[in-house]
């Protein structure tokens, strides 16, 4: 594996940057997590655009224009000689010392690109569909940190993870402060109802997801309705299906929340069609190298 990190590559080996970096130190950066298939990475550009989104909102410069990132990342799929891919993009705030300031980082912002093989869900979830629990940690406040920056301070969502694993399950929803379906630790969450699609909206404790906005796109052309709004538990527990969307997930089907059945118990034809359509997407779609 050859690992980008600020306009040279490396072993993985060799791959390092300071300890001093409040990246490190701090969860003082951005990052992005993008797929590639058969050597087409797919909506490089929109996760390019959500990337300088994230470094806008904590005031981070990030030392290449979107055109020369979108080329290193192609570049280091090159060098990995990878057809199909995960790439993690992630730029930190930089060396600085051991205080807060942000101004004592000194140099440019540290860029590191990593392409590798990604598995989020054994293919049995896929196919069976997953059983997931609501969780007692909360999404962060919007006023607090919020979810729209794709930030490298996770801990709200690992916390999250750390809560459903402890319950013997993969997958947790995480409700906003009011009480709010918000979504999941690593993914937005979709109900179906009446054949009508239903996703709690941006502006609540969720991450504009790339993935969410594709199914939106998908639904949206086949003339499926689709319907931005809060979401309680009690409409995910009576709905007909229910699945996640996030980049490493892809679309994944959930047919059990908090122990009740979702539908039949089984991935539902709504759910199969999207996942059908999103993946001929993925065929088609996307930056060659």
């Amino acid at each position: 594996m050859k690992v980008y990190i600020n306009g040279k590559f490396y072993a993985k080996e060799e791959a390092k940057i300071s300890v001093f970096d409040h990246g490190l130190l701090y969860g003082d950066g951005v990052f992005e997590g993008i797929r590639s298939y058969n050597r087409l990475v797919f909506k490089l550009k929109e996760h390019i655009d959500r990337l300088f989104e994230s470094a806008q909102s904590i005031m981070l410069d990030i030392p290449l224009s979107k055109e020369q990132l979108i080329k290193a990342v192609i570049q280091t799929l090159k060098e990995n000689n990878l057809d199909d891919a995960y790439i993690r993009v992630v730029v930190t705030r930089g060396e600085g010392d051991l205080g807060l300031d942000p101004r004592k980082c000194k140099g440019n912002a540290t860029v590191i690109i990593i392409a590798d093989r990604i598995v989020l869900y054994p293919q049995k979830f896929y196919k069976n569909g997953l059983e997931i629990i609501t969780v007692p940690t909360v999404r962060n406040l919007p006023e607090a940190l919020n979810p729209q920056i794709k930030s490298l301070n996770y801990l709200n969502n690992i916390l999250a993870k750390i809560e459903a694993i402890n319950a013997g399950y993969e997958e947790a929803i995480m409700l906003d402060a009011l009480g709010y379906v918000a979504e999941c630790t690593g993914d937005n969450i979709f109900i179906v109802k009446r054949q009508q699609l239903y996703t709690p909206p941006q502006c609540m404790g969720t991450l504009r997801g790339i993935t969410r906005d594709v199914v939106l796109e998908i639904a949206r052309k086949n003339k499926i309705p689709v319907h931005e709004h809060v979401i309680t538990r009690h409409e995910v527990y009576i709905s007909d299906e229910c699945f996640l969307t996030g980049t490493a997930a892809e679309i994944i089907p959930v047919v059990k929340v908090d122990g009740r059945r979702i539908g039949t118990g089984r991935p539902g034809k709504l759910t199969l069609y999207l996942m059908k359509k999103f993946r001929e997407l993925t065929k088609k779609e996307g930056i060659r190298y």
